[in-house]
């Protein structure tokens, strides 16, 4: 090799060296020019202890702990309007984690919003709060509430529009007809579903519901939901009431009325009526570090069965102490069911609850 070889190596070496020092120089100035989408995670668990009564005698007598609910959510958004949320669920019945929410959010404006991939079509008011946003402790036991045509959790696949005016709420959209319920619904078809609701004092805007805003909000709303596909329908009507007292502490009122005519969750083809009624007070005192609610539920279902149309009628206490909203609260709650014009056993279960979130 020529000097002049070992020289222009040796200058490249050097060239080479002084570029390296000078990227890693301009590094952090890089980086800080990189942006990243915004992305939130957060997480959600309901535990309960049960002791449970069944009528004539001993057998499916039960004192159980139970991890009812795991949930991750995990949302971002690729541009202003374009934007992504994935939440999954754990399902205490198959001790496995289930695709709950996979939307693609094409948000444009509050009078014009597209959802597409797995979410809660438009459906009643307790569909579209879930559990961990519902004010008492024993959702959907009742044959009344999230009664809709489902996959999972009272999510299905399709399209969505939905739209904020002022205090109207208007959404409406296509879904998959799950096999396992609808009656005669044909599976190759698709379901069309839509809600209206009204909100004539403050106002809620989004997609997703309360049950109640612990005082946040004085509200006065009702609501309509309808589904139909192949010949079967599903209907319901929503009413919630929620005022503040000043410093006496927060009054709610919530109830339902629903009609399930073969296009259900609860089974193939199964024909249901039946109403509900929700009252609860929030105490305006503090004890230690949550506030006390008083709540009562009683709920009455017919179902349309040949030869006999069984009844179902559901009552339930909760005792509430609220720490921190939805996010950390705990109950006592007491759920009594009980049948007419059926073999069904009478059921009481009686324990405690506990919600976490972040």
């Amino acid at each position: 090799m020529s000097d002049n070889s070992t020289t222009r190596i040796a200058a490249s070496g050097k060239s080479t060296a002084m570029a390296a020092a000078l990227l890693l120089m301009a590094a952090p100035a890089m980086a800080a020019e990189i942006t990243l989408p915004a992305v939130s995670v957060g997480a959600g668990a309901r535990t309960s202890f049960t002791s449970t009564d069944v009528s004539g005698g001993s057998a499916g007598d039960a004192d159980d702990f139970a991890l009812n609910s795991v949930r991750l959510y995990l949302s971002g958004s690729a541009t202003d309007t374009v934007k992504f949320t994935f939440n999954t669920e754990y399902s205490s019945s198959t001790d496995s984690v289930i695709v709950m929410d996979a939307i693609a959010r094409f948000e444009y404006s509050p009078e014009f919003n597209v959802w597409a991939g797995r979410f809660l079509p438009p459906s009643d008011r307790a569909n579209l709060y879930g559990p961990y946003y519902a004010n008492h402790w024993g959702v959907y036991m009742d044959g009344v509430e999230d009664g809709y045509a489902n996959t999972a959790v009272g999510r299905d696949n399709g399209v969505a529009y939905w739209g904020d005016f002022g205090g109207l709420k208007v959404s409406a959209g296509l879904f998959d007809v799950p096999g396992t319920s609808a009656g005669s619904a044909d599976a190759s078809k698709v379901i069309v579903a839509g809600r209206l609701q009204y909100d004539f004092w403050d106002k809620e805007p989004g997609y997703w519901l309360n049950s109640t805003y612990y005082g946040e909000k004085d509200l006065l709303a009702i609501g309509a939901a309808g589904q139909s596909a192949g010949g079967d329908t599903s209907y319901s009507f929503d009413f919630l009431l929620e005022k503040k007292l000043g410093g006496a502490g927060v009054f709610t009122v919530e109830s339902e009325y629903a009609k399930y005519d073969g296009l259900t969750g609860s089974g193939p083809g199964l024909k249901s009526d039946g109403a509900t009624a929700l009252v609860s007070y929030l105490f305006p005192q503090p004890v230690g570090i949550g506030k006390i609610q008083l709540l009562g539920k009683y709920a009455s279902t017919s179902y349309d069965v040949p030869g006999s149309d069984p009844k179902l009628k559901t009552a339930e206490g909760n005792i509430g102490y609220i720490v921190k909203d939805f996010k950390v609260r705990g109950y006592l709650f007491y759920i009594d069911q009980s049948w007419d014009n059926s073999a069904a056993p009478d059921v009481t279960y009686a324990g405690v609850g506990l919600q976490v979130q972040m």
